[in-house]
């Protein structure tokens, strides 16, 4: 853990489990670190990366939290990203052109901790190339991807995923909604 948490604080990349898939992750705050994700991915800057954070203080920091948003995410039986309008205290290049970021609370112990200790939201997008199937498990991710990173989390490379990726649901703050992503 402490390893895991130099890294992200030295504007290092890290790849680890999260919720749902392996992710290529790093601190959502700082820029250069950013970019060295879209260039690791070989991702257009355009499209944009979800955050994860750790509670609802921390969520409730960086946007306004709508309502339904606290009932979606409860009850929903799988991971949910939760697309946002107007955040606050993010870099421009994390968001998405209509200056909107996914992002979602997570419940898993271990990456309760890394944002915790980093105590900053992590950036969570798929441990692959954009464009390519999302790694189910840690062999599954290609060598290139593993070498182009700063550190390789320890934890669950034997594990396989529950589930492909998260829900995701755009929520506006005049209450309406739209599933992007079962």
């Amino acid at each position: 853990m402490e390893k895991i948490i130099e890294t992200l604080q030295s504007g290092g990349t890290i790849l680890y489990p999260t919720d749902t898939i392996w992710g290529i992750g790093c601190d959502a705050t700082n820029i250069e670190a950013i970019n060295k994700i879209f260039e690791i991915k070989k991702r257009e800057k355009n499209k944009s990366m979800i955050i994860l954070v750790e509670s609802a203080k921390r969520l409730q920091d960086l946007v306004e939290v709508p309502e339904m948003a606290w009932e979606i995410m409860d009850l929903s039986e799988k991971p949910v990203t939760l697309i946002y309008d107007n955040p606050k205290g993010l870099p421009k290049e994390l968001l998405a052109e209509d200056g909107s970021i996914g992002i979602r609370l997570v419940d898993e112990l271990f990456l309760k901790k890394i944002i915790t200790k980093l105590n900053k939201p992590l950036i969570s997008t798929s441990a692959n190339f954009s464009g390519q199937k999302s790694p189910m498990k840690f062999s599954d991710i290609l060598p290139d991807i593993v070498n182009s990173v700063d550190f390789v989390a320890e934890e669950n490379h034997d594990k396989i995923s529950e589930y492909s990726g998260s829900s995701v649901i755009r929520i506006w703050n005049d209450g309406r909604i739209k599933v992007l992503r079962e």
